[in-house]
């Protein structure tokens, strides 16, 4: 007789709809165990479009089209108006990289045997690549919460490889991004980016996260274009005091001293455990 397979070992089980708990189980345990073994303490999280391209890479692609000839290139006009837009919207790469290597080197510079304020992203390309890369440059650690997707996601090649994460399911996802952050800094995107950052300011909104959490919007030109929160008020959907939620930046300066001041007011003095390990500050 065939010995029996351990449950643990079970692969169909473990993927199948009687196993979906313990799915969920692993991607709450998995993270948490390495945070705690790289003394993780919390994070910087940082959202926005996974679109955005390097300046130099913006470039090469405009160049490129630019040079082509236009009768012998399909779409032509098109395809250099695409260009030339991701070539004026590298800016906001080249400032999520200059910005979180500030906050990256200001945190390795604190008294502390803890890994704090440790830059996050969803580890994938655009925003998320330019932050980790950040960091990298700066010489510290950086998070990547993956997810998988059928399109366009891939794990960049600067999140630090021992806190890089791949998640099936989103809640588990997003969890994370919650579970530790003391800021989060949004760079312009679209339906995810949206998708997250309404996510986080409904849970500040409605003190289910009991933490103090810095919201930086980064651009203000761009999201006031995208999002009317003036009319918001106006028509009764949010109060007056909800704007007070966020607070909107057009500098990496700007943003910078938003973020390092917030850090510094609540989380300056906060003790630091004899087991550093992510501490839920949700109700």
């Amino acid at each position: 007789m065939k010995k029996p397979v351990k449950a643990y070992q079970d692969v169909d089980f473990l993927n199948s709809s009687d196993g979906r708990t313990i799915r969920i189980i692993t991607e709450y345990l998995q993270p948490k165990s390495k945070f705690k073994k790289n003394k993780v303490m919390d994070t910087i999280v940082f959202f926005g479009s996974a679109r955005m391209k390097a300046r130099r890479d913006a470039l090469r692609d405009y160049n490129s089209i630019k040079s082509s000839n236009p009768k012998q290139t399909e779409n032509f006009a098109s395809k250099l108006r695409e260009a030339q837009l991701y070539l004026d919207m590298s800016r906001y790469y080249e400032d999520a990289v200059e910005l979180s290597k500030r906050l990256t080197e200001w945190s390795m510079n604190l008294e502390t045997s803890a890994n704090r304020f440790i830059v996050c992203t969803g580890g994938g390309p655009g925003i998320m690549e330019a932050a980790n890369k950040g960091a990298k440059k700066a010489g510290g650690y950086s998070i990547g919460l993956n997810i998988s997707i059928p399109f366009e996601q891939f794990v960049n090649n600067y999140v630090t490889p021992d806190l890089s994460f791949e998640f099936h399911y989103f809640f588990m996802q997003k969890f994370w991004f919650a579970y530790l952050s003391k800021a989060l800094v949004v760079f312009p995107g679209g339906f995810g980016t949206m998708d997250e950052m309404f996510e986080i300011m409904t849970l500040v909104q409605t003190a289910k996260l009991r933490k103090k959490l810095a919201v930086i919007i980064y651009d203000k030109k761009y999201w006031n274009k995208i999002i009317n929160f003036d009319a918001l008020v106006e028509l009764g959907m949010i109060s007056k005091s909800d704007l007070n939620l966020f607070t909107m930046c057009d500098t990496i300066d700007e943003a910078y001293e938003a973020i390092i001041k917030h850090l510094k007011k609540y989380y300056s003095k906060e003790k630091e455990p004899k087991v550093i390990e992510p501490v839920l500050h949700l109700r």
